[in-house]
């Protein structure tokens, strides 16, 4: 009679085990889908979400290896870069769309040392792809652009255009 006993509970818990393995593997794919979303990726493989960079200060410069000026101003984004003020990220966006491989050659190729977004159709930025190069897009802590520099820039302008907009 014990084990006829066992057995009837047993029956009745395979539908609770059942909803509960079916919720645990629910709740699984909807963290694994939510963690492999993403706005794009740097050349380090390194993945960002805009909504996981709110409260940060994000720039964004874009480039091109036939742009003498942005080649020029490269060595005052690493400048930058190496002495970020707190809560800001630096990013270079290739103006012309490349594969992987010509990416990673024309950084070495170039000396960039910055984190270098590799743009795809995948690619999401909170900004148009600029007229006219080089182009620096500052954006604010809400996800926004808040400032947009056309033209060759230094670190000292940079650093100082930041601080400016931080106080407003």
């Amino acid at each position: 009679m014990g084990l006829l006993k066992a057995k009837a509970n047993t029956n009745k818990l395979k539908p609770l085990l059942t909803l509960l393995l079916l919720v645990t593997a629910a709740m699984g794919g909807i963290f694994t889908y939510q963690h492999l979303q993403h706005d794009f990726e740097t050349l380090e493989g390194r993945t960002y979400s805009w909504s996981t960079l709110k409260g940060q200060w994000v720039v964004v410069n874009y480039f091109a290896p036939w742009c003498a000026p942005c080649l020029r101003e490269m060595p005052e984004l690493a400048k930058f870069n190496a002495s970020l003020p707190s809560n800001t990220k630096l990013f270079a966006v290739n103006y012309d769309l490349k594969t992987l491989s010509e990416l990673k050659e024309m950084t070495v190729k170039y000396n960039i040392t910055i984190p270098v977004i590799v743009s795809s159709q995948s690619t999401t930025l909170p900004m148009e792809k600029p007229p006219y190069l080089p182009a620096t897009f500052i954006i604010g802590p809400e996800g926004k652009v808040v400032d947009t520099i056309m033209g060759e820039l230094t670190a000292a302008h940079l650093t100082q255009r930041l601080q400016a907009l931080r106080r407003e």
